[in-house]
């Protein structure tokens, strides 16, 4: 196929790892930097074809579809570059796991995972400059920005898919570590309360309880330790709401440390005192099954310095 991106037509022949996607998903993942408006201009204009046919933006390809593509202007590839060149190179010490199908990062606590919201670029931006021959680099699901650890990352359409049908049948586990305020019962292994996000005017996403219209949430939680004035738990979520371990802990009256929207100020200056100074909510570990190596695997993320000392000063702290 022709790759001389923005001065000739490309011509591109779908292979299994785009079957079945929509061709305006294509044609974003195709031409990084192309502004959407301008792909759904050509997809409009009928500039783009397939099988030398007119298409619309939901048609869905199948293997063996020729896609034509028209000469468009490309945005500069630069806009994705962080500045700082050290966070790229720290991100390739935080590869877990990489082979030819997906990449397992510990993604580290203050790094969005895409850009947007004002920031020219994220994790995913920047995973794609450290890796630029492979072209099809998607997040197969999301952490918050203040959130740590384990991240999927794939780089085949096909592996994409499989990953996203064991989200969605719930066969991927997912246990996340989080030090909450207060003595959490042993009792409390599931909470299940109904979620509802809002975004308020200023464009925030706050999410809150809400019996009537929130959407059903499920979090499993288990006592790993306890301290003086927290408790080390892990949380399993079975559902995948936004925000969603924040606020089912907040929910029961022990909030995570250092969490600026739905944290307790109290404690978050107790946890400052023993150096914290993050979000304490870090995706230890994540068990899928490998649809190319057809095995189940185990990916753990190590917590970063600061919640390692921040656990080392708790345990002092109440041997006391």
């Amino acid at each position: 196929m022709s790759e001389k991106l923005g001065t000739q037509v490309i011509f591109h022949t779908v292979t299994e790892d785009h079957d079945g996607q929509r061709i305006d998903n294509f044609l974003i993942t195709k031409l990084k930097g192309v502004p959407k408006s301008a792909i759904y201009r050509i997809l409009r204009k009928g500039e783009v074809r397939v099988n030398k046919k007119r298409i619309k933006p939901i048609y869905k390809l199948n293997i063996g579809d020729e896609v034509r593509i028209p000469p468009i202007k490309m945005a500069e590839q630069e806009e994705f570059v962080p500045k700082n060149l050290d966070v790229i190179s720290r991100l390739e010490d935080a590869i877990l796991f990489e082979d030819k199908y997906l990449i397992v990062i510990n993604k580290p606590a203050g790094m969005a995972v895409h850009g947007g919201s004002g920031l020219s670029y994220g994790l995913i931006e920047a995973m794609r400059t450290l890796r630029p021959q492979e072209t099809a680099l998607e997040l197969v699901h999301r952490l918050d920005r203040d959130t740590s650890g384990c991240l999927l990352i794939s780089k085949k359409r096909s592996v994409l898919k499989s990953l996203h049908e064991q989200l969605r049948e719930k066969t991927m586990q997912k246990n996340y570590w989080a030090l909450v305020s207060g003595e959490w019962l042993s009792k409390d292994k599931n909470v299940t309360e109904p979620l509802r996000k809002n975004t308020l005017q200023s464009g925030e996403r706050v999410v809150r309880v809400d019996h009537e219209e929130g959407k059903a949430s499920h979090t499993r939680f288990r006592v790993l330790e306890r301290f003086r004035d927290g408790t080390l738990v892990q949380a399993s979520p079975v559902t995948g709401r936004t925000h969603q371990i924040r606020v089912h802990t907040q929910c029961k009256g022990h909030p995570i440390a250092c969490d600026d929207k739905y944290g307790d100020t109290e404690f978050d200056q107790k946890m400052k005192g023993f150096g914290l100074n993050r979000l304490f909510l870090h995706a230890h570990d994540l068990t899928f099954y490998h649809p190319k190596l057809e095995q189940d695997m185990t990916v753990e993320a190590p917590l970063d310095e600061t919640l390692k000392r921040t656990i080392v000063r708790l345990r002092a702290d109440h041997a006391l």
